[in-house]
Formats: structure tokens, sequence, C-alpha cells
């Protein structure tokens, strides 16, 4: 299945949001630079836990903050909101090619969007150093995406390398 060939239906960002998610969203916007965003996205996370659009403000702000445990937790809370929509097993251990390719049509929006979700997981476990999830969630994308759609391939061999670095450093005691 070529992930790339669909039309795109049911955008996340399309969707309807409770009353004032997205004004709230739009004043951490506003006050990002102030250093003041965070109060505003927290509370668009407690009206709509389950918003794309929240989650996704919360992982790019986090991000850019750098503060990676936060971003993560955001990308792993977007993954289980996706993961019913497409009918996913709940372990994505468990996820085979055979759920994609039996996904509807009118889902591939979603399923790619469970995959990208997925593969910003295994990236911000790459930037933590957690090594080995990092690469059992690219190698699984390169399992289910033969043509590399979703881009695994490059980051996988980053983590490769750079497990590969870590067995050849010497170790120093002082």
């Amino acid at each position: 299945m070529d992930l790339l060939d669909f039309e795109a239906q049911g955008l996340y960002f399309e969707e309807p949001e409770v009353a004032g998610v997205k004004e709230l969203i739009a004043v951490a916007a506003d006050n990002y630079a102030a250093g003041t965003a965070e109060f505003p996205l927290l509370r668009a996370y407690f009206l709509a836990p389950d918003s794309l659009n929240v989650l996704v403000a919360l992982n790019r702000f986090y991000y850019y903050q750098h503060r990676l445990e936060d971003a993560l937790l955001a990308t792993s809370r977007a993954l289980m909101v996706i993961r019913p929509k497409v009918a996913f097993p709940e372990n994505w251990c468990d996820l085979t090619i055979e759920h994609i390719t039996r996904s509807p049509a009118e889902l591939l929006t979603q399923v790619r969007l469970y995959l990208f979700t997925l593969k910003a997981i295994g990236f911000l476990n790459m930037r933590l150093g957690y090594l080995d999830i990092s690469r059992a969630i690219f190698e699984k994308l390169m399992s289910l995406d033969s043509q590399d759609r979703i881009g695994a391939k490059g980051l996988l061999e980053l983590v490769i390398n750079r497990q590969a670095e870590r067995i050849t450093q010497p170790s120093v005691i002082a």
C-alpha cells in the first residue's frame, strides 16, 4: 500500500472543538515569546483532553522549550487518541501491515497520522537517549512502510550508528 496515494479526509485540525479551545491555543501562540504560553495550553487540555489540536500544540510548545519528556507525554497521549479511530491494537508492537491494508480508504489520513505520531515518539525517545525503544519503533515503521513514505529509514540509521558508537567508546574510570 502506498501511504501517499490517498485523498486527505478528516484532517485533525478541521475537527470541531470544545468552546474556547481554539481561542486558548491562539492566546498561547501570542504569548509564546513572553513565556506565558503554557497556562492557556494546559487550560485547553483540561477542557479537551482528546483534542489533537491541543495535543499537537502541547507537543510543539514542549519540544521548542527543550522539554522533551513533556513533549513525549503529549505525543504519546495523541497516539492513544488516534488509535481507536483506526482500530489498531493497543500496543503498537502488535501492529501489522494487515491492519493498515484493511483500513478503509476514508481512514487513511488517520492511519498516516498514527504512523507519523509513532515516528515522533521514536524521534523523541532517540533525542532522550532511549535508543532501544526508538530503534524498535523505527524498525516497526520500516516493516509497515516498505517505500519509506513515513521517513523512518534515515532515523533508524541514526539510531543504529549511535548504538554502535556507544559500544565502541572506551569507558574511562576516574
